[in-house]
């Protein structure tokens, strides 16, 4: 297989910005690069110091909590993983570099994947077969919630059959074919000998843990991304669920929601998803200017996770009686189809 474009280059609509002040929103910054992750691994760090050391103490039922606080953060480097992907967070390269590598082995992630997947995904969004990375309509269920919200040993095993798959040199299903064809070999070694190094760190740094006494360090790290789910659930699934395909237009085919600022600082600003499409140069936390910039080109956004369920789920319900039937954001002057 080859991984040639079905269809040309799509002439994305995106709002107008004034280009003095797009080139100030692209510009990346060491310092607010470096609150933004520091400060979110800091949270990790005093989850996972309040539990080991109730766990030293032998307060059990402190435990649990503890741990389920600690996999709600934890579940979020998934986000920053993301934005470190794009590069777009630290204006040192060397920076969103390392951090890259570390939020990829914190998450069990392999950044050659996804950058490879990504760059289809933000290129093509919701055009299939040229962005498989995401494919509507998207079935959402409570109980699919129920699987990923607590604890989720279907997700470890997902993620642990991918990255031996991928450790062992092999590809799974059209989208990695199409992604990595035979003739970029390049490409291949560094994806397989990062699954390697998933694999192998992991094993060691739960073989050693467990051979010092140190059970709950594995729980800390390897196991952490598979509880505690719910939170990144409920904002991560509202990026394109119920919407538009095979528009280019990102207002009608991504969801921009309203959230506090804690939890907008842990999903990493991706609640401006909107924008992000549309310029994605700009670095997560100037997002929310960007969003301010542009506001009276786009459609209303939500306000909070319960506004923005209860919509989400009004448009399911009418998915479910009408299969073909995807909800059209009050967007001005929308455009439909490529010019």
């Amino acid at each position: 297989m080859t991984n040639e474009p079905v269809q040309s280059k799509i002439n994305w609509y995106r709002s107008p910005v004034n280009r003095a002040t797009l080139a100030e929103l692209n510009q990346r910054s060491d310092l607010f690069g470096l609150l933004q992750t520091l400060g979110h691994l800091g949270l990790l760090g005093l989850t996972g110091a309040a539990a080991w050391y109730v766990a030293q103490v032998g307060a059990w039922l402190a435990l649990i909590p503890i741990l389920f606080l600690h996999g709600t953060f934890y579940a979020f480097l998934l986000n920053g993983f993301h934005e470190l992907c794009h590069r777009s967070v630290f204006r040192t390269r060397f920076l969103n570099e390392f951090f890259l590598r570390v939020f990829s082995f914190l998450g069990w992630y392999n950044h050659v994947l996804f950058w490879t997947s990504h760059q289809e995904h933000h290129k093509y969004t919701l055009h299939p077969p040229d962005d498989l990375e995401v494919v509507l309509p998207v079935e959402i269920t409570l109980s699919s919630f129920l699987k990923a919200a607590f604890v989720n040993p279907w997700g470890f095993f997902s993620r642990l059959k991918g990255v031996f798959h991928l450790a062992c040199g092999q590809l799974e299903g059209e989208w990695e074919q199409m992604l990595f064809p035979p003739q970029d070999v390049e490409k291949r070694k560094r994806l397989f000998t990062w699954a390697r190094i998933l694999l192998v760190g992991h094993v060691l740094l739960t073989a050693v843990s467990l051979a010092l006494g140190f059970w709950l360090l594995p729980v800390l790290i390897t196991l952490a991304p598979f509880y505690g789910g719910w939170l990144l659930f409920l904002c991560n699934n509202t990026q394109h669920v119920g919407l538009m395909d095979n528009i280019p237009d990102f207002r009608l085919c991504t969801r921009t929601i309203i959230l506090n600022p804690f939890v907008r600082f842990l999903y990493w600003h991706m609640n401006f998803h909107i924008e992000h499409h549309m310029y994605a140069a700009v670095p997560c936390y100037k997002l929310g200017r960007l969003h301010t910039a542009i506001l009276d080109d786009l459609p209303p956004s939500p306000v909070g996770l319960v506004a923005t369920w209860r919509e989400i789920i009004s448009i399911l319900r009418k998915q479910k009686e009408d299969p073909g039937y995807q909800h059209l954001p009050d967007a001005p002057n929308p455009v439909l189809a490529q010019a």
